[in-house]
């Protein structure tokens, strides 16, 4: 199949002219060449943006309603190379999708792979797009129940060359790390801030852990 599309195409007050794949590896950069409809009437000119396609993710952060405890990983991360505290972030268990795939499937394997936990129930928190100025990537973001006593060490994938430090937080140990900004990535940020309203609710409905 031809990556390079060259059409015309009116799809919700967009024209797209052109699809031109600048680079196809790992991840894949495409040029658009479009035109879309304007808020006060006709179309814009001609533009180009650069799209970056790296495929749609899960994310879930690891919850004990029993202890009140979270489960967070702390692994490399090259798109934080200049961030203030290092490149070394706490985060959510996440993974892509592969083709096929369920976010829900996701979510239970990945919380094995990268944590050691088994879930024994998931919350949807939401869906959002990761940064849609310049990628078309999506993560679906839960909350899920775990028993986190003996979780923790070291996990990942060699074959990944993953890394991966499991460590379990006190839910109010968790929310400081956001608040001095040690939590700075968006998953981890909108799972945190959602169990902070949502805490006490989930601990009823969680509660006892079967």
């Amino acid at each position: 199949m031809d990556r390079n599309k060259k059409f015309s195409l009116a799809l919700d007050g967009v024209e797209i002219i052109e699809c031109k794949v600048g680079y196809d590896g790992f991840f894949r950069l495409c040029n658009y060449r479009l035109r879309h409809r304007l808020f006060a009437g006709g179309w814009t000119p001609e533009i180009s943006r650069e799209l970056f396609e790296r495929g749609h993710a899960v994310a879930v952060l690891p919850y004990d309603p029993r202890s009140d405890t979270v489960v967070l990983v702390e692994q490399f991360r090259i798109g934080a190379l200049e961030a203030k505290g290092g490149p070394w972030l706490l985060e959510c268990v996440a993974g892509m999708i592969e083709p096929g795939e369920t976010p829900q499937v996701v979510a239970h394997r990945e919380a094995m792979e990268e944590a050691g936990c088994e879930l024994m129930a998931l919350e949807y928190i939401s869906e959002y797009l990761v940064s849609p100025g310049g990628t078309s990537e999506r993560i679906t973001l839960y909350c899920g129940r775990v028993d986190a006593d003996g979780i923790g060490g070291i996990h990942g994938l060699a074959e990944e060359h993953e890394d991966i430090r499991v460590t379990t937080v006190p839910f109010e140990q968790a929310m400081a790390l956001l608040r001095e900004g040690r939590i700075n990535s968006a998953a981890p940020i909108i799972a945190l801030q959602w169990l902070e309203i949502n805490r006490q609710q989930l601990q009823t409905k969680w509660s006892p852990v079967e």
